[in-house]
């Protein structure tokens, strides 16, 4: 079974309505980390690691961001965006990480991340790039991905040079973890849905957004760069109104 083109031959340079929902996981994802700040400071109480308000939060947050970026690739494979173009993209987003795992090493030595949502978006890009022909088979693929590592856990896996694969007895110490499986299977299913949006429900990306949720789709198209820096923005105004007190 093939996917039916049914998407104009030229197709726009971004989508807004991708646009507007990947800004509204950024904005999820700002006020969670507002939290976690808020938290890590002693201004508030919470527990970030332990509490399902806020774990059933992050798991949600991810799932938006993983679906987001599987529904772009398959767009830009539909657009015939070529490797180099690609690669350019990805290296930005790989630079991104290496920097994340100094600033945290910086900041928590004891459980800094080695592989976080950028470290697992940049391993998942290229997977999803090199499997997005295979078409309805991403579906069920999505769902052996994501079911797979409440089946098979190993202590092989525990490390930290090999706990990226997701088939850890444990979660690892860090303070942020974004492994292959399950979360591969996210991003599948993100590729699967965009393909087939464009095969089957095209004008569900046509058309403008309200004025009200505009700037989303700005955010959105910006959300790497937005993502590196207001983590040092949120942490460098609290200890300012820390100090100011």
């Amino acid at each position: 079974m093939r996917y039916r083109a049914a998407m104009p031959a030229a197709m726009p340079p971004r989508h807004d309505r991708l646009d507007a929902l990947r800004g509204a996981a950024v904005v999820w994802m700002t006020l969670f980390h507002l939290g976690f700040d808020l938290a890590h400071f002693r201004l508030i109480q919470a527990d970030f690691y332990r509490d399902p308000f806020w774990t059933l939060q992050r798991t949600a947050i991810v799932t938006l961001f993983l679906f987001c970026a599987g529904f772009g690739q398959a767009l830009a494979v539909a657009r015939g965006q070529g490797w180099r173009r690609f690669g350019r993209r990805w290296a930005q987003v790989a630079g991104c990480a290496l920097l994340v795992s100094a600033g945290s090493a910086l900041m928590f030595p004891g459980s800094w991340i080695s592989f976080g949502i950028l470290h697992g978006i940049a391993l998942m890009l290229i997977v999803g790039r090199l499997t997005a022909g295979w078409g309805p088979w991403l579906w069920p693929l999505g769902l052996v991905a994501i079911a797979l590592p409440q089946w098979v856990a190993y202590p092989f896996f525990d490390s930290r040079a090999t706990n990226w694969i997701g088939l850890v007895t444990h979660k690892p110490v860090t303070e942020d973890y974004v492994p292959l499986l399950p979360w591969l299977g996210v991003l599948w299913w993100g590729l699967a849905a965009g393909r087939w949006v464009q095969a089957w429900r095209p004008h569900w990306l046509a058309g403008g957004l309200p004025g009200a949720i505009a700037p989303l789709a700005v955010l959105g198209r910006w959300s790497l760069s937005y993502y590196m820096l207001h983590q040092p923005v949120l942490i460098g105004a609290l200890l300012a109104w820390q100090a100011l007190r």
